[in-house]
This record gives C-alpha cells, structure tokens and sequence, in this order.
C-alpha cells in the first residue's frame, strides 16, 4: 500500500499531536564533535534551540519537548487552530511577517513590520485565509526550522547543497499514553545515545529546560503546579507547553501570560511536572542500568491512570522508535486513525500499548 501523502495526514484545521524528526544528510553534522576534522558544533545546539523559542511565539502551534542530538533533532508539536482562529487579522498578519520579513535590519534580524505590510495582508482575504492556516501547519513550522539552520549551517561550513536527509519524519500520537511513552523517549534520547547519565546533564532538552527553572527559582514540588508553569516564572522553559493539563484555563482568555513566547498555556499530560520528572528520572536510570526493576508505588499508578502496562514502560520508552512509524497509540487508537486514512491497518509490530489497562 502506498503511503499517503503528508497533507492527508497532517491537517492544520485539526487539533494533533505529532513526532517530529529531521536528520541530516550523510556525515553532515548538526552538533557535536567531528573526530576526523576535530571541528566542533556544539554551538549549533543554541541556533536550534533559539529558533525554536522564536518560532514557538509566532506560531499556532504548542511545543511540548524536544531534543537536539549530534545529527538529528526531536520535537513533538501540537497544532492549535483553535488559537489561530481567535487571532485578529492584523495579529495574523503582523506573526507572519515576523516570519517572513519584507525588511531587515542591519544586524539581518527582522524589522518590525510598518502598518502598510500589515494591511497588504489583513486587507486580501484569499491571502489571509492562507496565512492563517500556516500558522497552524506543523508543516510550516518544520520548513522555518529546517531552512534557517541549513541556511546557516552550509554558510558556516562554505559548502552547499542538500544539509538534511529528506523532509521530516512525522509520527501523528493518537492518544494519552502514546503522547506520555513519546515524550519521555524525547526527553530520554540524550540518556540512550549514552550522552548524559541523568535528567541534570541531558542539555538542550525539554526536560532539562524545565529542571532549570525549577533549580533557578527554588520552586519546591508544591509550588510545581499548572499555574507556576505557565506563569511567567519559568526562563527556560516558558515558551513550551506546560505538563500538566488544567481545563478550567482558557488558552485564549485574559488570563494568558502577557510575554506571548508560545501559542498557549495548555498542557498534554493528566499528570503534575513533578511527577512527570519523577517518572523521567527512574525510566532514565533503569535505561542506564539495563536493568528492568519494578516501578515504584507511586509511579505505577499513575502509568494505569493513563492506560499504560507499567511492566512493558520501559520497552515502549526505549524503543518507541522502532515499534511505531507513522502513528503511534493503542490498538483501538490506531485502528481508528486506519479508517480516517482510509487504510486497512497502520504497522505497529510489536505494540506493548496493545496490551493498555483501560
């Protein structure tokens, strides 16, 4: 069966969440360190991690995490066009010439856009209409973020020509429990790659962006709640989604944080940061240990609370990659985004969500 094409699966005008990953091409380096040439990247990692923040305050669209590795990057991204519907024409308008400026300034940072661009969109409804939509496009969102760093990338190396290995793998999360094993495989990766041996030292990742906040402002697990993180108080993390999800919090309504470094205050998880974290940091030393162990008392219930076997977490986390391709979820889950593609069944060899507690 041929695969379907991206606009088929990834629609702007639905609110989905979806794994992200862009590789780069051959022995092109993201980050890291070229052992032949001895050539170092790692400044590279602060270019990524920026552009994202930038494009996190331009967008529809919420970051949930995301990883930089030495030759590829993980984002799970949700499209919000819920909010982008709520923006007005010149919000709209003035978002996307942020994006794409007519003008720079000197330095080659955008300018401000003058009320005559503003209004050459706002005015042409057609036009409009097709920049609101983008907005919300995980499409879009990866195009910016691929373009400017291989832009950059190239003119720092003198070279040019292809710098990723081809357009962007998408994995679309069906469900809470896919949306939690994904996440922590995000965060994890560093950990895996046997790069960082704890949550502290996995650098220019989700997790750790938030750890940082919490070290940074003494925040005690109390003071960890929905409200902290999507106050202002969090530095780092402050342009992501929050963990925790609160339904009684309009993204759009007068409540939302005045510094609009990201699309909305809406979390992903029925589960608090701390206990997030918590969660992160036993899976992430099993990883290390190799060893299976048992959950502890009050982490298990919470993977059951979410529909997860706690026996099978750690398999999932480490080799979500490997199980799930173009979708990831339960098999009842899965089997209902086979019929919205109009597909028989979506691969999954192997699935331990198959076996989920409802």
């Amino acid at each position: 069966m041929s695969r379907k094409a991206r606009g088929e699966v990834i629609d702007p005008d639905q609110v989905q969440i979806v794994h992200c990953i862009e590789r780069c091409v051959r022995r092109a380096f993201l980050c890291g360190l070229d052992r032949l040439t001895g050539t170092s990247f790692e400044h590279r990692r602060g270019w990524i991690r920026n552009r994202l923040e930038f494009l996190a305050s331009c967008f529809a669209i919420d970051c949930l995490t995301f990883a930089i590795m030495g030759n590829h990057l993980h984002l799970v991204l949700r499209s919000r066009p819920d909010v982008v519907a709520a923006l007005s024409d010149e919000e709209v308008a003035h978002r996307w010439l942020r994006l794409f400026p007519n003008r720079r300034n000197d330095d080659g940072s955008p300018a401000d856009p003058s009320v005559a661009e503003v209004q050459m969109i706002a005015s042409n409804q057609k036009i409009l209409a097709q920049r609101r939509r983008r907005l919300s496009d995980i499409s879009w969102w990866m195009r910016c973020t691929a373009e400017n760093i291989a832009r950059r990338s190239n003119a720092e190396d003198g070279v040019t020509g292809h710098f990723w290995e081809g357009r962007y793998k998408a994995q679309v999360l069906l469900d809470e429990a896919s949306v939690l094993a994904c996440s922590a495989y995000v965060d994890l990766n560093p950990i895996r790659a046997a790069i960082a041996e704890s949550l502290e030292r996995s650098d220019f990742t989700g997790a750790k962006e938030r750890i940082d906040d919490i070290v940074e402002t003494a925040a005690e697990p109390p003071t960890l709640s929905h409200d902290w993180e999507r106050s202002c108080k969090p530095r780092h993390s402050g342009w992501m989604s929050p963990v925790e999800i609160n339904e009684r919090d309009d993204p759009t309504g007068p409540d939302i944080e005045p510094s609009f470094r990201r699309a909305s205050c809406k979390g992903f998880l029925s589960i608090s940061l701390t206990r997030y974290l918590e969660l992160l940091d036993w899976t992430g030393r099993k990883l290390c240990n190799e060893k299976r162990g048992s959950i502890p008392a009050e982490l298990a219930p919470i993977l059951r609370r979410i529909g997860l076997e706690p026996h099978a977490w750690c398999n999932l986390v480490s080799r979500f990659g490997r199980i799930f391709k173009r979708a990831a979820g339960t098999s009842e889950s899965l089997a209902q985004e086979a019929r919205r593609r109009g597909q028989a069944w979506i691969q999954a060899p192997g699935n331990p969500l198959i076996g989920a507690v409802p």
